[in-house]
């Protein structure tokens, strides 16, 4: 482009070479800058095991290229059905650094309907925790299956691990807006339907994770929330982004997560009402030395619930989304003012929602005849929801 003696700019007739004005948004690529940027830094904490983001570099880097020598190709499904595992997350930048697409399974699903998951959405690999296994009763024909032990070095994910090329695999991705999961809702209004997540999509929306969740440039966060929920709410990206340690959690153990709380100087996790009951009912349950946020979805949490989890100096952000939004994608921001307010009529606000996500566009609610309703915190309506935080479209098989 040049510009004129009057000052106005015109476009010159050949464009700027793509390189150098764009690159396709790709979440992995947050994995590359946080180990370049912290090498040493610790990346992942699995109970006494602890490795550095040159290490999961590394890691990730074999898994895709074995993948690829497994004869994955652009876009194929790979499957996963794992608890919170070191796994799963270096399956998340693995399976779209090799070019195929990730369908983290809810782990507790029946065999029937983990079956029609692995048969609908095309999987041609599935990585099932050891525990696991017995859910795999009859898989669909043609189904490559690899399990991941518990930590096992040797393991079938292991030697698949070490046969692996360090230096990882050139990128396949020509374009954004390719898919780089797909997640299944929990079927019950019928069949669970395969959402899909674009490239674009959860890379924004990790983000907006980074942003709405205040991870900062260290966070530690621990695995309370499933990691098949949603690609973990695009967190395994986020934390990742923000050069944030993984601490792995394979259950929901209110007592050991009070522990790791305290020894492992936690400062992020996200759980429903449900989970966070469990964790202020606990007999370890005491004030923190430490401010920890808790990002709160699913039902709305109880004003007493919120006023408990603040007097135990745990900050909660209050979010609403669903499986067709990568999970969250409104957010109860914090209002100027709040601050001295009393407990229980701070906790009331808390408890509403919600504004959309930085990275997504403004939510309405809208009446029968698509007209807004009033902002009075009393009009019932329908939610509208679009923009960057909202998937593809369903899988069609």
């Amino acid at each position: 482009m040049e510009v004129q003696s009057d000052g106005s700019i015109t476009q010159t007739a050949w464009p700027a070479p793509a390189a150098v004005s764009r690159t396709e948004l790709d979440p992995v690529s947050f994995l590359h800058r946080s180990a370049t940027v912290h090498p040493e830094r610790i990346a992942v904490i699995d109970g006494d095991r602890r490795w550095t983001y040159a290490e999961l570099r590394e890691r990730v880097n074999r898994v895709a290229s074995a993948l690829r020598g497994r004869g994955i190709g652009r876009h194929d499904r790979v499957a996963a059905l794992c608890p919170n595992v070191p796994a799963l997350l270096e399956l998340h930048h693995a399976v779209p650094a090799a070019g195929g697409v990730l369908v983290a399974i809810n782990t507790r699903l029946s065999p029937n309907e983990i079956r029609y998951i692995l048969e609908h959405s095309g999987a041609r690999m599935l990585f099932v925790g050891a525990e696991l296994e017995p859910l795999i009763v009859d898989p669909p024909p043609g189904l490559e299956i690899i399990r991941v032990d518990d930590g096992g070095a040797g393991g079938p994910y292991e030697q698949l691990v070490g046969r692996g090329d360090a230096s990882g695999v050139p990128s396949w991705l020509a374009d954004e807006e390719e898919p780089i999961a797909i997640d299944y809702t929990s079927g019950t209004t019928g069949r669970p339907k395969g959402v899909v997540y674009t490239y674009r999509g959860a890379y924004l929306n990790a983000l907006g994770e980074v942003i709405e969740a205040e991870l900062g440039h260290h966070p530690v966060y621990l695995w309370t929330l499933p990691m098949f929920h949603c690609n973990g709410w695009c967190f395994p990206w986020a934390v990742t982004a923000a050069g944030g340690t993984h601490v792995c959690l394979r259950q929901v153990d209110p007592g050991l997560i009070w522990r790791l709380f305290r020894e492992e100087g936690v400062t992020h996790y996200n759980g429903s009402p449900t989970v966070q009951t469990t964790l202020v009912s606990h007999p370890d349950a005491g004030r923190l030395d430490r401010r920890v946020t808790a990002m709160v979805a699913a039902a709305p949490p109880s004003p007493a619930l919120l006023a408990r989890l603040d007097e135990l100096n745990i900050r909660v952000v209050h979010v609403y989304g669903l499986t067709e939004t990568y999970g969250p994608h409104t957010v109860c921001g914090w209002q100027d003012g709040w601050d001295g307010l009393p407990a229980d009529r701070r906790a009331a606000l808390l408890a509403r929602q919600g504004h959309a996500y930085t990275t997504a566009d403004p939510v309405r609610v809208v009446d029968e005849e698509m007209r807004d309703v009033p902002r009075d915190a009393a009009s019932m309506g329908e939610v509208l929801m679009r923009g960057n935080n909202v998937m593809a479209g369903l899988l069609r098989r």
